[in-house]
């Protein structure tokens, strides 16, 4: 990411700002974002500012502790980048062409589901490149200009700047959704003083959801504790991804095949039949991990982890978070001797928080094959 440039003020006069920002948002489709949106960095973030603080209070980040660092920075434009006028939002399809229907993998326990988002490489990467090229025709435009650019890489509140610029609403889910794409897509900002004209929000939280709580419904764990509140320490994205330590036991039962990441409440809302599949090669499937086995994968040694999940999110996690994960999976995994004979293969991990999962997937093993047995007498 570049750094922040400095800016000379002078050189915004006599610039065309509403030609200036009908250009950036056609370099930006020409880059590969499907919308680009501005909002004014000034606007009201009272509501969300004391809803996040609300949310800090009753724990819901879980071990997130880098959620509670920053305090008012995440809601506070200028306090992150000053002088920053506006922010510009944009979004990028990711959802894969050619992936195994996802319900399919999520219903077969011994398959290993993946979050669709990580099936290629990683959107941190992906989106800020392309958002520095954005920033450097802008550049090469108008000159030197104060920005920076972010991906989900700094305390920056990003559903909510993309409500305010006008690309979507915040579902009940917490996420995104745009009538025109759902909700499988990644955003990005650029913070900038360039005083762009600003776009009109379409809605406000919940705008476009009705009575729907299909979202709310369907989450494994019940983690959407009510609309547009996230219990973080239940959500499965956080348990197999944010959370470095062991997962709650009551939980594992419900986590079922899903090791890195969780879809469901997408899958079931309705605004996702406007979904579209993902235009950036870097976000095809690699590996064949949009439907692989959960023993295949545990058998990856260190080296394998490494070298075939590099450039890939999932590698961010570490190979003992990667193991504990597909552990839970084999345990809520129907009763093979294959499952246990993977299992046992683990029962000595150097990692005792992978030992740990290993052993509580055992049992779950052996009780199904308990189960199978006095089924059949």
């Amino acid at each position: 990411m570049q750094e922040t440039t400095s800016f000379n003020h002078d050189s915004q006069a006599g610039l065309d700002f509403v030609q200036l920002a009908e250009t950036i948002k056609i370099w930006g489709k020409e880059l590969g974002f499907q919308e680009i949106r501005i909002a004014d960095a000034k606007a009201d973030m009272s509501e969300a500012e004391s809803g996040m603080f609300a949310w800090l209070d009753q724990a819901y980040h879980g071990e997130m502790d880098y959620m509670a660092k920053h305090g008012t920075k995440r809601s506070r434009p200028f306090e992150l980048v000053p002088e920053t006028q506006r922010i510009i939002s944009v979004r990028m399809n990711y959802f894969p062409p050619q992936a195994t229907d996802s319900w399919s993998v999520i219903q077969n326990g011994e398959r290993a589901f993946i979050s669709r988002y990580a099936l290629g490489r990683d959107y941190h990467k992906v989106l800020r490149a392309h958002m520095q090229k954005l920033a450097d025709k802008i550049q090469t435009a108008v000159g030197p200009f104060n920005y920076r650019v972010f991906s989900d890489s700094a305390p920056v509140m990003e559903v909510e700047w993309a409500q305010k610029s006008g690309l979507g609403w915040r579902g009940k889910h917490t996420l995104l959704l745009s009538r025109q794409a759902g909700s499988y897509f990644f955003l990005g900002e650029i913070y900038t003083d360039l005083l762009l004209p600003v776009d009109d929000p379409i809605g406000q939280k919940g705008s476009f959801c009705g009575s729907c709580t299909k979202c709310i419904d369907i989450c494994p764990t019940q983690a959407i504790v009510a609309p547009f509140k996230v219990d973080a320490r239940r959500c499965i994205s956080y348990l197999t991804i944010e959370l470095k330590s062991s997962i709650p036991e009551p939980l594992r039962p419900l986590i079922g095949n899903r090791i890195y990441g969780c879809d469901d409440c997408q899958l079931v809302c309705p605004w996702n039949k406007f979904s579209q599949l993902t235009e950036e090669a870097d976000f095809h499937v690699r590996h064949g991990l949009d439907d692989v086995t959960l023993v295949e994968l545990f058998a990856w040694n260190k080296e394998e982890f490494e070298s075939k999940l590099a450039g890939s999110p999932i590698r961010r996690i570490g190979y003992s978070q990667w193991l504990r994960n597909i552990a839970v999976g084999l345990g809520n995994a129907p009763y093979s001797k294959t499952t246990m004979t993977a299992l046992q293969a683990r029962s000595d991990d150097p990692s005792e928080m992978v030992r740990e999962h290993v052993r509580w997937a055992l049992e779950q093993q052996i009780d199904k094959q308990r189960n199978q047995h006095n089924n059949r007498e």
